[in-house]
């Protein structure tokens, strides 16, 4: 069989200098068809979109593009002039600072800069010539910029790579693609590795690209912002889409909905033919009719099939109830051996609490989750858990320590030796781990199915509390819809650290901002946060001073003053909603026996929070008053 390479074909001055031709192409992988005969065109300046279920081979599809993987029958052409740029997958750890890692990709910068320190005074005039041309001394304040962007702080600038980890190895990575000229720009899951600070930065800088954008995400925001084209990798086919991901969605449903329809149309189509044929053929008055009908059965044409349905299920527990709060924290101080991460922690989470923990990496996040879940211990102050609560721990890193030996089913049934298998083959399917999946290796479970297993395993005594640290890096968009929903259903409290902006809006009712060591309520919604990151520099954001309007600008600034009370009545209404919860849990509870100490305790509380929940409606009908 004749294996084949993508080519660069010169087609001087045609349209198809100006596209990416993927034609009859065929890849497989052992025994296994990735892509079966399909074709697709991209046009110059086209934002695409790829996606498809886990599998499908959307990563095998960039190798191939990339040209490092052969394809088995067809052919792939770019223009002749395409300068294609890709995440480098595999590179050395090197000692190279890292600024001069991230300079040293861009090609020509390069060979100019060599060739600047070996010129003569004949040569040096012609290089310095193409060096301005190039704007070469901006260079490194370019570099440092997208290094910024992505997390780096300005003393990191200098460190060589060998210090850094892999997550920030693959920042580094990502940052030089971004850095060199290109024409095609092709990124498979750019924010895997990043915090929602870095996301919210790239999706702002790849808004400003001028070239071909080709992107692998699963990430419903940045698809539906990024993307004029979508690319549906489905049973082996490319199907390309105009419109950002939502425009997609509606459209490929509507595509289902005619199909099914017209299979029903045709199936009682045949079954009428086919009737007359049965009934008729063998009757001299009526065989003509019975082969013309017989004729028109065999012309019909086949049509495809439904797909079936995509089944992405999560279920939480239903959580035990407890008494508010869960967790309170009293000038709380925790860190690390001998080093201060947060100081000064005095908060509580109550029992319907929905937070975000916002604040770029490094400020204290994942610090502040093993703190309130009990892995690290307060180096000052008091922390206080309810005597009953357990809490459901996810860890972004926790699937590398899975055992791979083992199935779900058997690793399930070490940490709960006592449970039956059908119990726990129940407690499985609530995360989508049904049948074989439940009796296949760890080790060959998709980096979604792994996950779905550190659901199960951190929900298995039905936790009244969930901290889930970047819970969806490894789901497809239909898993993580089917995560919020869960989240939406289930009945305790939930702390989310997340780059999701979907994840965000639509599970978190309260941001807190973790940074300078510290963590308080953040005063604005999501959208404010958003636009603090993109406007003032990511080591130390600070709140936005309003702008000063513009002369004949006062319908607009008046319009703006009016969001921000609305925005303000928002919060108050979300936290009245917190507080009524919180009291409804607080009288039920004399429903049940109480001492005396108990009861005193409830009833004093019950009046602070009455005075809180008066206070509140006050200043709600402050702010209302002002956009009467």
């Amino acid at each position: 069989m004749v294996k084949k390479k993508l080519v660069f074909l010169n087609f001087s001055d045609s349209i198809s200098d100006k596209m990416i031709d993927i034609n009859d192409v065929t890849v497989r992988i052992g025994s296994r068809v990735l892509l079966d005969h399909a074709s697709l065109h991209i046009s110059d300046g086209q934002r695409v979109g790829i996606v498809g279920l886990n599998g499908c081979g959307k990563s095998t599809l960039f190798r191939v593009l990339r040209n490092e993987m052969d394809i088995e029958t067809g052919q792939i052409s770019f223009p002749n002039k395409a300068r294609v740029v890709s995440v480098t997958q595999e590179f050395a750890c090197t000692d190279i600072p890292i600024l001069e890692y991230v300079l040293s990709h861009d090609i020509e910068l390069e060979r100019l800069r060599q060739a600047l320190s070996q010129a003569t005074d004949i040569e040096r005039p012609d290089i310095l010539e193409r060096w301005q041309l190039i704007n070469g001394d901006a260079a490194p304040a370019k570099a440092a910029q997208i290094l910024n962007g992505l997390g780096f702080k300005e003393a990191d600038l200098t460190k060589p790579m060998s210090e850094f980890s892999g997550g920030w190895r693959m920042r580094l990575a990502l940052a030089a693609a971004l850095f060199q000229p290109s024409t095609i720009l092709l990124l498979d899951e750019p924010t895997n590795h990043l915090d929602l600070e870095s996301t919210l930065w790239l999706l702002n800088h790849l808004k400003k690209y001028t070239g071909t954008l080709i992107l692998v995400s699963h990430d419903r925001v940045i698809l539906n912002e990024l993307c004029d084209h979508i690319v549906h990798f489905d049973r082996q086919k490319l199907t390309l889409y105009t419109g950002n991901y939502d425009t997609f969605q509606t459209t490929y449903a509507a595509q289902l909905d005619l199909l099914a329809k017209q299979i029903a149309r045709q199936a009682q189509k045949k079954a009428h033919l086919q009737s007359f044929v049965d009934r008729f053929r063998y009757k001299a008055t009526k065989a003509k009719q019975a082969q013309s009908r017989l004729k028109q059965l065999e012309k019909m044409a086949d049509l495809p099939d439904l797909p079936g349905k995509v089944e992405s299920h999560f279920e939480f527990p239903k959580p035990t109830k407890l008494a508010p709060p869960l967790i309170t924290l009293d000038s709380v101080s925790v860190g690390y051996r001998d080093k201060e991460v947060l100081k000064n922690l005095s908060f509580s989470i109550g029992a319907h609490d929905r937070i975000a923990l916002m604040g770029a990496n490094g400020n204290g996040k994942s610090t502040l989750a093993k703190l309130l879940v009990g892995r690290l211990e307060p180096m000052a102050g008091n922390i206080r858990r309810s005597s009953q609560l357990s809490i459901g721990y996810f860890a972004q890193h926790q699937t590398e320590e899975l055992p791979l030996s083992l199935t779900p089913l058997l690793f399930m049934s070490k940490l709960l030796p006592e449970v039956t298998e059908t119990k726990l083959r129940t407690h499985l399917a609530r995360f989508g781990l049904t049948g074989e999946r439940a009796l296949t290796r760890i080790e060959y479970l998709s980096g979604g199915e792994k996950a779905r297993l550190l659901f199960a395993q951190m929900t298995i005594h039905d936790p009244a509390l969930l901290i889930l640290d970047e819970p969806t890096n490894h789901l497809d968009i239909q898993g993580r819809e089917a995560l919020i929903d869960a989240l939406n259903e289930y009945g305790g409290s939930v702390i989310l650290i997340a780059h999701d902006l979907n994840l965000i809006e639509l599970v978190a009712d309260d941001l807190w901002l973790v940074q300078d060591r510290k963590c308080c309520p953040f005063e604005g919604d999501l959208e404010a946060y958003k636009n603090q990151i993109l406007n003032l520099p990511s080591e130390k954001p600070i709140k936005k001073e309003p702008r000063v309007p513009e002369k004949n600008t006062h319908k607009t600034h008046a319009s703006a003053e009016i969001r921000q009370v609305k925005a303000k009545m928002g919060l108050l209404e979300k936290e009245l909603e917190k507080l009524s919860l919180h009291k409804t849990d607080l009288e039920k509870s004399f429903e049940t026996p109480l001492s005396a100490e108990q009861i005193r305790q409830t009833t004093e509380e019950l009046k602070v929070l009455n005075v809180k929940i008066t206070e509140i409606e006050e200043k709600w009908l402050e702010l209302s008053e002002k956009i009467v």
